[in-house]
């Protein structure tokens, strides 16, 4: 999820969602700015695994988010994706009063913390062809550049029609074809911070 949404998700619906690699961070903010409001989020992301990390190896995530300092916690799991082009996937969404509590949960559960990082957002609520979208421009510390990340939750046979008004959206605000990615941001920290740990060692 891009951005902390408020209220209840549905359950068992599809998370249909394009993210995009921003070449011009200042004519996409303004571009979106002119659609909606702007709003920001810091998220806290801790994803957990299996010893054997036998979700990542089927394409499941789990993660608990603490959002700006607290104010939202939420538990996320995702199952594999349907639309490998795009990357959507089921997503099943709740609150979490206790972060600590429920990660000591998850550990007793025979899960560990495998990545955690911040990640920060401005978040744009958009209406597109009858779809609720939302737009979310990312930036996270140890990653260059910016990305755009639109998404919409529907049900699983409204994701090819979802996908191609994100398609149009993206186009909108000057995303090109592209600039579309569906690299993992947990495996692009991943690899960021490995390399900054060999520039280490080489000192």
């Amino acid at each position: 999820m891009g951005c902390y949404e408020g209220g209840w998700r549905r359950s068992m619906w599809i998370e249909a969602e394009l993210k995009a690699v921003v070449r011009d961070p200042v004519g996409v903010r303004a571009a979106l700015r002119e659609r909606a409001p702007e709003t920001a989020n810091v998220y806290r992301d801790v994803y957990y695994d299996t010893p054997d990390l036998q979700y990542s190896r089927d394409g499941r995530e789990i993660r608990v988010r603490v959002v700006d300092d607290g104010a939202v916690s939420l538990l996320t799991f995702k199952d594999p994706s349907v639309d490998p082009v795009s990357g959507s996937k089921p997503e099943y969404e709740t609150g979490v009063e206790d972060p600590v509590a429920m990660e000591a949960v998850l550990r007793k559960l025979g899960l560990q913390e495998v990545i955690r990082y911040e990640k920060r957002c401005r978040n744009y609520r958009i209406s597109k062809s009858g779809l609720s979208l939302l737009a979310t421009l990312v930036t996270i510390p140890e990653l260059d550049g910016t990305f755009l990340e639109i998404e919409a939750v529907v049900e699983p046979d409204a994701v090819p029609g979802a996908l191609r008004v994100i398609r149009q959206v993206m186009a909108d605000v000057g995303i090109g074809r592209g600039d579309l990615t569906t690299e993992l941001y947990t495996e692009a920290v991943r690899r960021a911070r490995s390399t900054t740990l060999g520039e280490h060692g080489r000192t």
